[in-house]
């Protein structure tokens, strides 16, 4: 690899990073994207998601501009309407009001007219039915504000986002990782780049850091979150170092959002290390809401219908991580496991299957079984039946007495066959990051900010904090990612 030069270099390859090549490339910028994997593995953490992103529409009519819609689906489904207050108002409050709020708004605003201009790079979107939508009286009803995932998730955005690139002539360089910033007199001029152990410098105008957090650093993540997180698997890719935030740190970036935070699920107990794009996102079991969970010690330590699972799945992977043993298992009877969604089907699963409850209880490897049963038990006498069951709504039908409650989905778990899931935490990205402004320009230490940089995606902080609503990752990197590019490519192109 020999030196070359660019108007825009855009760190990273995945959603925000491939966003981000395609509003600079707008402005005519001449651009080239560094993926530090091989191409079989691009696109970080995007192509290990099932594709879920959060938009505001105001109803079927908005729909019908991200995905087609037949006759059928018009009159027949209840997809609902999801304002920009209520987009506003769920990622206040599941963050305790601490996302930034410039970022927070500028997210929601942007959310639906980004996913229009990204249909119109070939990028293709489709109903959620498979995990954001229950049949109820034999009509099919969207719930959590969730009514919009990618065509093919995860995989199938990476893949139609780098098709849109290499049509729109930008040099994606797979196999190709950013070492360190190139900076002068406190402008940034590019990177050096390592390719099969050589380095090479990457000259540009300016530059998009894309690459993500630091979840798949173990050493970052035992500083950073704290004891234990070591023994997290990682649900998404290996190549999630940190590299992006370190190299913006040394030249001077402020740090911002909450470092010992992160986004962590239910993941298989044996599950491996790393994300295996053969099973993609369904190591994550998050069926919880329909029925309980148990640690070591057979007792209940969570809410499981505290709230829809979009709003809770996030943190509760940190929560079974500071159980005994760093495990769980769900437990659910014959009465809801049709509704499990479909991760529960897969053929690599660590599950038990029993007809009586004290079978059951046996076969949960390292669980207290005798308490476990008395966990049980208690927990059926205290499930208020005479509330009606829906899981599309949030149902009141939960328990009374007990010193961890169920609020909703309570049923008594009585109905053989019985079965259960261990699960263990995965982590999907960290939240702690870098700080932008408005036009994703990163921000110094000394609060200027920083000529020729631009930031994107997970390595932003700020945006969340404790938790997350479910689907604003994809969403709130393409958002950015455009902004950064259409920043950047504004810069580069002014400039030259």
């Amino acid at each position: 690899m020999s030196d070359i030069d660019c108007d825009v270099l855009v760190v990273g390859a995945g959603n925000a990073a491939a966003c981000a090549a395609l509003a600079a490339r707008e402005h005519g910028a001449r651009v080239v994207m560094l993926e530090a994997a091989p191409e079989d593995d691009s696109g970080g953490n995007s192509r290990y998601t099932a594709g879920a992103m959060r938009v505001v529409f105001n109803g079927v009519d908005d729909l019908a501009q991200l995905y087609d819609l037949t006759d059928d689906e018009r009159r027949n489904v209840d997809f609902g309407v999801y304002t920009a207050d209520q987009y506003l108002d769920d990622l206040m409050r599941v963050t305790q009001y601490r996302s930034d709020p410039e970022l927070a708004e500028l997210l929601v605003e942007q959310s639906f007219p980004t996913m229009r201009w990204m249909r119109s790079k070939g990028v293709r979107f489709q109903p959620s039915y498979g995990r954001q939508a229950f049949k109820v009286d034999g009509k099919y009803k969207f719930w959590g504000g969730l009514a919009v995932e990618a065509w093919g998730g995860g995989p199938g955005l990476v893949e139609l986002e780098h098709k849109a690139c290499r049509q729109q002539g930008i040099d994606l360089r797979y196999e190709t990782a950013a070492a360190d910033l190139i900076e002068r007199d406190g402008v940034v001029l590019g990177a050096v780049a390592r390719h099969k152990g050589k380095r090479f410098e990457i000259r540009a105008r300016a530059t998009v850091l894309a690459c993500g957090g630091f979840e798949s650093n173990t050493e970052m993540r035992t500083r950073y979150l704290g004891p234990t997180w070591d023994l997290a698997k990682v649900r998404g890719t290996r190549f999630n170092t940190g590299a992006g935030i370190r190299m913006a740190l040394d030249i001077g970036a402020q740090p911002h959002g909450h470092w010992s935070g992160c986004h962590a699920v239910g993941w298989d107990l044996n599950a491996p290390p790393f994300g295996d794009l053969e099973v993609g996102d369904n190591f994550q079991k998050h069926s919880y809401p329909l029925g309980i969970m148990v640690n070591a010690r057979g007792e209940r330590f969570v809410d499981e219908g505290a709230d829809f699972r979009n709003y809770t799945y996030a943190k509760y992977g940190g929560v079974i991580l500071s159980q005994p043993e760093q495990f769980a298992w769900q437990i659910f009877d014959a009465k809801v496991i049709d509704k499990l969604r479909d991760e529960y089907r897969i053929r690599r699963i660590t599950k038990v299957r029993a007809d009586t409850l004290e079978e059951l209880a046996r076969k949960l490897e390292g669980v207290d079984a005798a308490r476990c049963l008395e966990t049980i038990r208690a927990y059926n006498d205290a499930v208020m039946t005479e509330v009606p069951f829906n899981p599309a709504v949030k149902d009141g039908r939960g328990t009374r007495g007990l010193a961890v409650p169920k609020t909703n989905w309570a049923n008594v778990i009585d109905t053989p066959p019985f079965e259960a899931y261990a699960v263990t935490c995965g982590i999907t990205f960290t939240f702690g990051g870098l700080k932008v402004d408005t036009a994703c320009q990163v921000q110094h230490s000394d609060g200027a900010a920083i000529p020729g940089l631009y930031a994107a995606g997970e390595l932003v902080g700020g945006l969340f904090y404790h938790n997350y609503p479910g689907g604003t990752g994809l969403v709130s990197g393409a958002v950015l990612g455009k902004i950064a590019g259409d920043s950047a490519g504004q810069a580069a192109m002014t400039a030259a």
